[in-house]
């Protein structure tokens, strides 16, 4: 009899992946190996969290933006942000289903600290140059990230990133104006973009995760790869972020804070020094400048509002 079932599951197993290169989406009610769910799960759910944790950055901005045109821009922006994180932790929430779990567990996870959100949002904003270099670099890195991700096995995940692509562009030309307006400005506004450029250049590096998970070849990147969530590794990626921003970021006059950063023209590949993957590691644990802080700001926002969720549950229930 168990070998029964496991011959069952291992068919069941086979159905999927040919399904899966038929090009068939699978949706939330279909079967799916655990490994599959819970590869998605932790994707779906970091993704909507860093979404609604990406937005806090910006948020700082809001009442220091240089003109009211300016600040209506990235309250806009951060109204959106917060629309992807709700989203996107419903689709997480559908998977979460056989777990008997919901988005409020998703919130707790991120409170004590086994949801991670990405490295880039726990660092600091200290000038306007951060917050548009945000926009156009960071939304930049994440667009060719979830692009990637629009033809995912997943059918519910892959329509969400329909929507959140497309904002995401709109984001990314904000981000643009305003580095663009700067860089046409002062001297004291061009130098303003370098600081910045200076100070994130390591953490755009990070945003798409070291080249292997680990030392023994298996990493959470491969199992994505396997189940055609995406089809890109974290260094091309990378590589596909360099090849589009490289020459956009020289062409405003600014130095890319890599003295040993060329392009290898015999690999067709960019050559760059490593970030510190040790600081990375830090940083996701919560360790980074400004990771207490927003963790603190979003625990007492979820708090103050609990009287909201209670009261809608009242009139579901």
């Amino acid at each position: 009899m168990v070998l029964a079932a496991t011959r069952t599951e291992e068919e069941m197993q086979t159905e999927f992946l040919a399904r899966i290169e038929a090009g068939e989406k699978i949706e939330a009610d279909d079967w799916m190996p655990e490994e599959y769910r819970v590869a998605l799960i932790k994707l779906i759910s970091m993704h909507g969290i860093s979404e609604i944790m990406g937005a806090l950055p910006e948020k700082e901005w809001v009442p220091k933006a240089p003109s009211l045109r300016r600040k209506l821009g990235i309250m806009s922006k951060v109204q959106d942000e917060m629309g992807h994180g709700q989203l996107l932790l419903r689709v997480a929430e559908d998977l979460l289903k056989p777990y008997d779990r919901n988005r409020g567990d998703l919130m707790q996870d991120l409170f004590n600290g086994d949801l991670k959100f990405h490295n880039v949002f726990h660092m600091e904003t200290k000038t306007w140059a951060d917050a548009g270099l945000i926009g156009w670099l960071v939304d930049g890195a994440a667009i060719i990230t979830q692009t990637n991700m629009l033809g995912a096995s997943y059918g519910p995940y892959a329509r969400a990133l329909q929507r959140i692509c497309a904002e995401e562009v709109f984001h990314a030309q904000h981000g643009e104006s305003i580095i663009l307006a700067l860089a046409e400005g002062t001297a004291e506004q061009r130098a303003m973009i370098q600081e910045s450029l200076n100070g994130w250049w390591e953490s755009l590096l990070m945003f798409f995760g070291p080249a292997s998970s680990n030392t023994t070849g298996s990493s959470k990147q491969d199992v994505t790869i396997k189940y055609r969530i995406r089809t890109k590794t974290n260094e091309q990626l990378r590589q596909d972020f360099f090849d589009k921003y490289i020459p956009r970021i020289q062409s405003l006059g600014l130095t890319i804070p890599d003295p040993t950063l060329r392009y290898n023209d015999e690999e067709k590949l960019w050559e760059y020094a490593q970030p510190d993957w040790s600081k990375f590691k830090k940083i996701i644990k919560n360790e980074g400048p400004r990771s207490q802080a927003r963790l603190n700001l979003r625990r007492t926002s979820y708090e103050y509002n609990a009287w909201v969720r209670d009261a809608l549950s009242a009139v579901i229930d």
